[in-house]
């Protein structure tokens, strides 16, 4: 049995058009160890992202189930907006993020601002001709963490809007 007492996995593909999509941890673990091997990173930020890597998603899919999830991805290596691709070509749909709502590691902005990213957040980069208002929102400052890989990130949830 899965978290939650279900005998079904989520899939991808069930992200339905007016789900809310949740995220259950921060992003910016890839731009935080890109740093932390330059020893740019400050302690507490690597400490916390640590800490954030080693807690179980179970905890959350449970939850997530129990609310009525319809489609469930684990963030990893083609970030964010990698995997919410996935999740709404698997389904037909397209999504909304919010980016000021989106959790950061702390850190994370301060690395990019000091020209750290991941090396492999070039390769997530080719994503952004999905991103529909990409000449609108490539200036924010969080924008290149949606790019992000991460290790043993968050799960990244559809769950019906009540």
């Amino acid at each position: 049995r899965l978290p939650g007492g279900s005998a079904a996995a989520l899939t991808k593909g069930g992200l339905k058009p007016g789900d809310v999509l949740i995220l259950t941890k921060p992003i910016g673990t890839g731009t935080l160890f890109a740093a932390d091997m330059r020893a740019k990173a400050r302690g507490p930020w690597i400490a916390a992202a640590l800490r954030g890597m080693s807690s179980s998603n179970s905890p959350a899919a449970a939850v997530l189930r129990a609310h009525g999830a319809a489609a469930c991805t684990d963030i990893t290596g083609f970030g964010l907006v990698g995997h919410l691709l996935e999740m709404c070509r698997g389904a037909g749909v397209q999504a909304e993020i919010d980016l000021d709502s989106v959790p950061l590691y702390d850190g994370a902005l301060a690395c990019l601002e000091m020209g750290i990213a991941s090396s492999l957040q070039p390769a997530n980069t080719r994503l952004r001709r999905a991103v529909a208002n990409h000449d609108q929102v490539c200036g924010r400052p969080a924008y290149p963490l949606l790019f992000d890989p991460q290790t043993s990130g968050g799960l990244l949830a559809a769950v019906p809007r009540f």
